[in-house]
């Protein structure tokens, strides 16, 4: 397909004559002839296009500005920017399109540097196609580079963060972000107004930092709603064919979401008493499903077996938890435990790796670890 190419620029006045006249005469046809019968039989559409400053007018019968630029031979780089689309189909018979090329840009972000091709003109719209997100607090300007030679650009493109503060306003806590230099202009800066009945847990004229915590606390009782977690549960399916310790997810658990609302009396700035006023359940956490092995890979005879089963008349049940610190069959504490196959304590191990780390454990100490009960039941220390 070929284009009729019309230059803006340079153009004869004798040509200019009759492209006047051509467009009078289209004019005029057009109270003669139906518009759909007429672009029905040209099929034409001007397109006029700004590319650094240049104009350039063509006509064709392209349907989308990317086949007006391959058959114009007009070269377009990955990051330039098209307006109309550049795959927005042509429905009119006349367009005004501009090209924005890119250009080299240098990011200057704190102590890091990146260099990047962007066709965009503001500093939000730029740091977007970098991939850098911007807080509403943070500050973002274009300049020029005063050595271009060591920037690889012309164009710079400075980022001034703002300082993550967290904020505890009345028992609700969030991190903002602030350009104040102290905590009297941090305050004005968010408007926030204390009374008499507020506390401040720093002084006004301190510097604001990065990371810092301000508290703002009204003296005497009042309520504050959190979200909290709603910690999942745990299915287990056990797999006789694997060997103890395999454990695989079949169904991850997700967390809930629950308000907590509290009644709160503070004094002093300072937190004396807390009472839960109600719960709402937000979102049901979902159950996690897995499956654990439980065929036995130890070799202790039966005998053991059975002086095991001695034990455990003695020292409590497979799920015990006293609430004293001991766990399980064998009453291990958390530290003796340690977090044998992955369970954080006894009482949420299978029976089959309870009975596992008793064995190792006698391995080691023999029937010290239960002095009272392997004393009363008689046990012997003959299996290792």
């Amino acid at each position: 397909m070929k284009l009729r190419s019309i230059r803006s620029r340079g153009i004869s006045s004798t040509y200019v004559f009759f492209l006047c006249l051509a467009a009078l005469f289209g004019m005029a046809s057009s109270f003669f002839i139906p518009d759909a019968y007429a672009l029905g039989q040209a099929g034409e559409r001007l397109i006029t296009i700004h590319d650094r400053g240049q104009e350039r007018g063509l006509i064709t019968r392209a349907d989308t500005l990317r086949e007006v630029f391959e058959e114009a031979n007009i070269p377009l780089d990955k990051n330039d920017l098209v307006e109309p689309g550049i795959d927005e189909k042509l429905v009119s018979n006349n367009y005004q399109v501009n090209i924005y090329r890119a250009r080299p840009v240098v990011i200057v972000d704190g102590n890091v540097q990146q260099l990047v091709m962007s066709a965009h003109q503001t500093p939000k719209q730029i740091a977007e196609h970098a991939g850098i997100v911007l807080q509403d607090e943070d500050t973002a300007a274009l300049d020029l580079s005063n050595n271009i030679v060591r920037d690889g650009a012309s164009i710079r493109l400075v980022i001034d963060r703002a300082a993550p503060v967290k904020l505890t306003l009345y028992g609700q806590t969030e991190t903002v972000y602030t350009q104040a230099t102290t905590v009297e202009d941090f305050l004005s800066e968010k408007r926030i107004k204390l009374t008499a009945k507020d506390t401040l847990s720093v002084k006004r004229a301190d510097e604001v930092k990065a990371g810092m915590k301000i508290e703002i606390w009204r003296n005497g009782k009042q309520t504050v709603t959190r979200e909290e977690p709603v910690p999942f549960e745990t299915q287990q399916i056990q797999d006789t064919d694997r060997e103890v310790g395999y454990k695989e997810v079949n169904t991850p658990g997700v967390n809930g979401k629950k308000m907590v609302t509290y009644e709160i009396i503070m004094k002093n700035g300072k937190e004396v008493s807390k009472k839960v006023i109600q719960t709402v359940v937000t979102k049901q956490p979902s159950k996690q499903v897995e499956t654990i092995g439980t065929k036995m890979t130890n070799s202790f005879s039966g005998s053991f077996a059975q002086a095991l089963a001695k034990l455990r008349s003695c020292e409590g049940s497979y799920t015990s938890n006293t609430g004293n610190g001991y766990y399980g069959a064998y009453q291990y504490d958390l530290q003796t435990w340690g977090n044998y196959k992955g369970y954080s304590n006894a009482s949420l191990a299978p029976p089959a790796v309870q009975d596992e780390k008793a064995w190792l454990t006698y391995q080691a100490r023999g029937w010290s670890p239960w002095p009272s009960c392997s004393v009363s039941l008689g046990l012997q220390d003959i299996y290792r």
